[in-house]
Formats: structure tokens, sequence, C-alpha cells
């Protein structure tokens, strides 16, 4: 199973998208596409993505969004427990896309980067 963690406003989450369906999906697996600013999740969903992605916490929240600055997020004596709680409470600040599959997980900024996980 593949999942998408998607904005189709975004065009490297549409390009991640058409990577994924026409270029690395050769197998057919089954992808799910979850439009997160439709379906957020929740505190505990994103704990296990970050640890599919083994990654900082920071580095899954996107810091150009008006709500990073407002929540002042930048705030370095923030916990990972706050910012979990940001990101849920306010999904836009999510990266995007994330692909996950086989128990891991990549950002796909820039779209190639998914390619990791077809490898």
């Amino acid at each position: 199973m593949i999942t998408i963690y998607h904005n189709p406003r975004c065009s490297k989450s549409r390009a991640a998208c058409e990577l994924v369906a026409g270029t690395y999906n050769s197998a057919n697996e089954p992808t799910e596409v979850v439009e997160y600013l439709k379906q957020p999740l929740t505190v505990d969903e994103l704990k296990k993505l970050n640890a599919q992605l083994g990654c900082p916490v920071r580095d899954m929240i996107r810091d150009t969004e008006a709500e990073y600055k407002e929540l002042n997020l930048a705030d370095p004596s923030l916990t990972d427990a706050e910012l979990f709680d940001a990101v849920a409470k306010h999904p836009i600040l999510l990266q995007r896309p994330i692909v996950v599959r086989g128990g891991r997980a990549v950002i796909g900024r820039p779209p190639e980067n998914v390619a990791a996980l077809f490898a």
C-alpha cells in the first residue's frame, strides 16, 4: 500500500502523485491519496509518520506558512509535543507531499525524492 499525503493546490504534491502513478508504481500497488487539509492527521498519526520519515519534527513543518509565524513555531524551546499539536490543529503546516510505502516515508520536495521508496 502506498499512501500519499497530498494537497491538490500544490504543484510539487501533484507532481509527486503523477510520478508515483505513472513512473514508480509499475507493480500497480494500491494507492491511497489523503487530502490532509480535508482529513487532518491526529497527533498520534503525525508521530507515526514522523517515525517513518526518521527526521526531526521540525523537518515536517512548513516554515513559510503564516501560521508558523503567528504561532511562534521558530521558538527553539518548543517541545516535539507542542510542534505535533500545532500541526494537528493547523494541517497547512505539514510538509507536502509525504509518500509512505513499506513502513518508510519521504517528503516529496522535490518530487523525485519519492524514488527512494521504490529502489
